[in-house]
């Protein structure tokens, strides 16, 4: 199911405005890398490509590839949607649809998928996927209740079992803790070095400590100014990066000694 990642040259436009430049990189499959770097520096833009979820922008470009098991995830013809069903991505803040039940949220993509199912395996999935994402125990009760009605961690956990209903091979998280409290963000951490034995995992975080607790490889990227092009600085194991970094601007990241 896990999928290889070779990003080669990619530089992302908003317009005219070159927002990542340059970034050449391969994501191992059934693994964790984490990107870290200051605010502004390009890398949600850059997660974002990996499903192409920055083209919901107007005028969002990319030149380059990024080539998923050996294909081009921007040649002609690919469709997007199909990017998105196996790249799956969670937000920063948890986004349950309001209106919708526990359940029906997690079965939500493969309804907009217009995936037909019989009530026993639209059960067995939603079971499946909240196992999946260490929350049926907490819901296995309440199905029927919004899925609002959840606190923050566990809403975010439901949006993991949503993303993983679909059966996808990536899983994108763009800073998925940053508006959960401690306890909620071990669960999520616990969950990502679970999933990692299924999925190839890339996730945004501005928590050094997170990084160095649940990736095996972090990729550092820096801007020069404002209205400058985000870049990749260095890519490494988690260890190199934390320990021996070969930039000064890396270890001066790390270590807190700036951003």
């Amino acid at each position: 199911m896990s999928k290889r990642i070779e990003v080669d040259n990619l530089n992302v436009y908003y317009g005219d405005f070159l927002a990542v430049e340059g970034v050449d990189m391969t994501i191992e499959p059934r693994s964790v890398t984490a990107l870290i770097g200051p605010s502004g520096c390009g890398k949600s833009t850059f997660i974002r490509t990996l499903n192409r979820m920055h083209e919901v922008v107007p005028g969002a470009r990319v030149t380059g590839q990024v080539l998923m098991d050996g294909e081009n995830l921007y040649a002609p013809g690919i469709d997007p949607v199909d990017v998105r069903r196996q790249v799956g991505m969670v937000f920063q803040r948890p986004n349950p649809f309001p209106t919708m039940s526990i359940k029906e949220n997690v079965l939500a993509g493969i309804r907009l998928n217009n995936r037909k199912m019989s009530k026993n395996d639209a059960d067995d999935i939603a079971e499946e996927s909240l196992r999946g994402a260490n929350l049926w125990k907490e819901v296995k009760d309440r199905l029927d209740k919004p899925g609002a009605s959840l606190s923050g961690g566990q809403q975010q956990r439901l949006c993991i079992a949503r993303a993983i209903a679909v059966k996808p091979e990536v899983l994108l998280m763009d800073e998925p803790c940053s508006a959960l409290d401690p306890i909620s963000t071990l669960a999520i951490e616990d969950l990502i070095t679970e999933l990692k034995n299924e999925y190839t995992i890339v996730i945004v975080t501005h928590n050094m400590q997170q990084a160095s607790r649940v990736s095996d490889r972090t990729a550092f990227f820096n801007i020069a100014g404002s209205g400058l092009p985000g870049k990749l600085i260095e890519y490494d194991s988690t260890s190199v990066m934390f320990s021996n970094p070969s930039q000064k601007s890396t270890e001066d990241y790390v270590s807190g000694r700036f951003g």
